[in-house]
Order: C-alpha cells, then structure tokens, then sequence
C-alpha cells in the first residue's frame, strides 16, 4: 500500500493505546497537531475513517480496532527484528527500555545504570518505574524490553529469573525502640501504613500481616515509602519497608528500625522479558548485573 509507513503504523498504535489526540503525541514526542496531520494522512491512505473524534477523546471505529491489532502485531514483528539484528552484532547497544518497580527504582536504579554504562558504554538505556501490572502489560505489548520486579509474576509467556532475596524490616516511632518487636499478629492491632493499591509491596507486606486488601481496618496508604516512613516519623503509626529503602528513607525521619522475628517476611527481586524475546541471553548478562549490584545494596 503505497503511502503507508512505519512511522503512521507508530503513531497509530500510540493513539490507539492513549485514546487520546494530547496524551498520544506526548507519548510520541511531537504536537498534537502534527499527530493529527499524520492520523488524517493514514485514513486517506486507507480511504476509511480509523477514528472517531469527540471533544474529549477519541473512538476507534471498527475497521479502527481492527487495524490497531494489526497494527501492534506488526510494531512488535518490527522490533524484534531489529533486536535480532542487535543480539548477533557483539556486545549489546542501541536501546534498552527497563522497566522497574517504584518500590526498588529509587534504590537500585542509579547504580545499576552505572554499572551498567561501565559495561556496555553504547547502550542507551531508557528506564520507566512503574507498578507491576503495567510493567507486565508493556512487556507483553512490546514496549519495554525487560522489567525488574518482585517475583513470581506468573504470566506463561515471560521468562522469570531470580536475582537476590531481601527482607522487610519495621519502621516505627523512636520512642518505641525499647519496645518488644512485635510479631505478625501484633502488627494486626497497630495502625499499619502501607502504598496505595495496585503495588505488590502492599501485598506482600498485607500478606505477612494475614490481612485482605479489603479488611475493615485502620490501615492508612501513601503513594511512596518516603511518605510512609515520614508519616512514621511524626507518630502516626508504623510501616514495613525493604532493606535496600532503609539508608535512603531513614536518613531525614525520626524513627526507629528494627528486623522483624522469624521467619522474617521478605520478596524475590528478579527480571523478567519476553520468551520470544532474541535479546535473551544479553538480557541475562544484564541481569548478572543487576543481580551484583542488588546483593551488594543488601549484604
């Protein structure tokens, strides 16, 4: 089809997936205006309409859903042939899109980039800190290359491999370090301060408790561990943090730590990419990485 590029196909899918004119040129890095010019180009290319445009949003028409399938499948085709070609040229370089979770991003992230530009000083390495289930959901659709989350993740078409095991530790006020540690059952009757919904640390940390996400409870939420452990900091309750958050989040609060007893709650930290993936066993080498790096911000 004469007429039709690669760059429409890109365009395309990023309002397809925004369902927005403004947040799909911010994603696309251009004006609105210019990804509107682009979208007009591509349906007179078609001769069909692709969307519906309203004041606020847009509506795919039906050859439009249908296009935007397609059209995914084909940006994902296209970029995997480009990282075969990059995994048979030596040692890794171009782009590399990481994704990390919030609740190691601020932790591990600069020193692994470090040591990573020390490695392979022509990879361009383009971090994104997210939650889990977008992490997954862009792995799957091809917009991130590998993620480093807490495992399992579970999902059939991932490759999983564990790095290094952390655990959690209890953040409370200052006045209660001479206090006994308290156990699970314990922290049950304490005012537990915990991230927001959709993190998997606020599981993990629910599920050390023996609590449901939904028990009527006096549990209060923060979007980030500094929040959490400020709010500690001031007297309004207690949290559980990882070990590799404690010399960053404990340096500006008033509050004590302390280890938790056995069998101390703790999470997996690994990376995970696709199984089709042709960059996996440079995504291995940088796993050993990332794998160093994170014993070394724990031991």
């Amino acid at each position: 089809m004469i007429g039709l590029t690669m760059r429409h196909l890109r365009y395309f899918d990023a309002l397809a997936r925004h369902g927005h004119f403004g947040r799909a040129a911010e994603a696309c890095s251009i004006s609105q205006p210019a990804l509107s010019v682009q979208i007009k180009e591509l349906e007179d290319t078609l001769g069909e309409k692709l969307v519906e445009r309203g004041a606020r949003q847009i509506r795919l028409t039906d050859l439009g859903e249908k296009f935007a399938l397609r059209t995914h499948d084909i940006l994902r085709a296209v970029d995997e042939l480009n990282d075969l070609a990059r995994a048979t040229t030596g040692p890794l370089s171009g782009r590399l899109r990481l994704g990390v979770i919030a609740t190691v991003a601020p932790y591990l992230l600069p020193q692994v980039i470090k040591n990573l530009s020390a490695q392979y000083p022509a990879l361009d390495l383009y971090p994104r800190e997210t939650i889990t289930k977008t992490l997954i959901a862009d792995l799957l659709g091809g917009r991130l290359d590998a993620a480093i989350v807490a495992l399992p993740v579970s999902e059939p078409s991932l490759t999983e491999l564990a790095l290094f095991d952390e655990e959690f530790v209890l953040v409370r006020p200052p006045e209660d370090a001479t206090k006994p540690v308290p156990n699970p059952e314990m922290l049950r009757e304490m005012r537990l301060l915990l991230l927001e919904e959709g993190h998997c640390f606020r599981d993990q940390a629910l599920s050390f408790c023996d609590l449901s996400s939904s028990a009527p409870r006096d549990l209060m939420e923060g979007s980030s561990l500094s929040t959490l452990v400020q709010m500690v900091g001031v007297g309004i309750g207690v949290t559980l943090i990882p070990e590799m958050a404690v010399q960053i989040e404990t340096r500006s609060a008033h509050v004590s730590v302390v280890r938790l007893p056995h069998p101390r709650p703790s999470r997996t930290i690994g990376m995970i990419w696709r199984k089709t993936s042709p960059l996996a066993e440079q995504l291995k080498e940088i796993a050993h990485i990332v794998r160093q790096t994170g014993q070394n911000r724990t031991s």
